[in-house]
């Protein structure tokens, strides 16, 4: 069954130590063999820059992300393609796996507005306005201060929905989060579980939920057992009860996957890497049908970019 996974940090590791190799390097978890063992479809690969750096040397280390992608993904493995439109996806042939940038926090880009057409131009198809921090956009999950989106992180908005790109509300404070829902003509939550069964900042409540897909959108719920039980410690069943009660909301056609691996350092028992699609899948075959699953892997996805197509 076909895959489509919304959030994984392979570049960051590759930047941590670019003589990883991305075919098979044990140390990350979406490697080329992992994602072809796993029938990943369409992978997103996020481009993070480490908190603690300056303005230009976030910049600078998500450009070297961008070359990473190039030289180490997509040149050295010919059945990775880079989706540039989301009309490439439908392109892509029976052996090629997609590859989509986003952009999760855009410290890197500080206030400068051509920096954000440059990524937009690079094919980045999602962004995240913050990560857990505040910037000059708005306030993280992490920010005390809970304020909302700048006239600065409203811009970037508008200009998402003129380029057809992802508002992603993951790492979004409360309060930034609806101003997003009312600005964004394509939210989404690419790595989010409910906080109605796990109450962690970075889950959403079920009004938040309702909110994405009353808009349109979809929610990629996350492998972290932090995110999914409270714990370092969560199984498939855990992984489940998230799904189901999405599922008890209404939202089945709006439920998609969004690993977070190579961002986690605990993994959920049974779903340690990409690898494991295949065992996941047939576990949520036991409790849910093969057509709810396969809207769940893939279908949900695909249905939605046919509307941006």
């Amino acid at each position: 069954m076909k895959i489509f996974d919304a959030h994984c940090d392979a570049l960051l590791k590759l930047w941590e130590n670019p003589q990883r190799n991305f075919t098979n390097a044990n140390e990350i978890d979406a490697n080329y063999e992992r994602l072809v063992a796993g029938n990943v479809k369409v992978q997103c690969f996020a481009l993070f820059a480490e908190p603690d750096l300056t303005i230009e040397e976030k910049y600078q280390s998500i450009l070297k992300q961008v070359e990473l992608f190039q030289s180490e993904i997509l040149s050295k493995h010919n059945k990775m393609k880079h989706i540039k439109d989301w009309r490439d996806v439908a392109r892509l042939k029976e052996d090629e796996i997609g590859a989509v940038l986003t952009l999760e926090g855009v410290d890197c880009i500080g206030d400068n507005l051509t920096k954000l057409n440059i990524f937009y131009q690079l094919g980045v198809k999602s962004i995240g306005l913050t990560w857990n921090q505040a910037n000059l956009c708005a306030d993280g999950v992490g920010e005390p201060r809970g304020a909302g989106l700048t006239l600065l992180g409203k811009q970037f908005v508008q200009n998402n929905n003129a380029n057809l790109v992802w508002t992603d509300v993951a790492h979004l404070s409360e309060k930034g989060f609806w101003e997003v829902i009312e600005l964004a003509d394509y939210p989404v939550a690419t790595h989010c579980n409910a906080r109605a069964l796990c109450d962690h900042v970075r889950n959403l409540t079920d009004e938040q939920l309702l909110a994405i897909v009353n808009k349109g959108g979809w929610i990629g719920l996350v492998w972290h057992p932090i995110f999914l039980t409270g714990t370092e410690h969560a199984t498939i069943s855990d992984c489940i009860r998230h799904i189901d009660h999405l599922c008890s909301l209404g939202v089945k056609n709006h439920i998609c996957f969004g690993s977070d691996f190579d961002g986690i350092s605990v993994y959920v028992n049974g779903l340690e890497n990409a690898s494991k699609y295949p065992y996941f899948i047939n576990e949520l075959l036991k409790h849910f049908s093969e057509d709810d699953v396969k809207l769940f892997a893939y279908g949900n996805f695909e249905t939605y970019i046919q509307r941006l197509t």
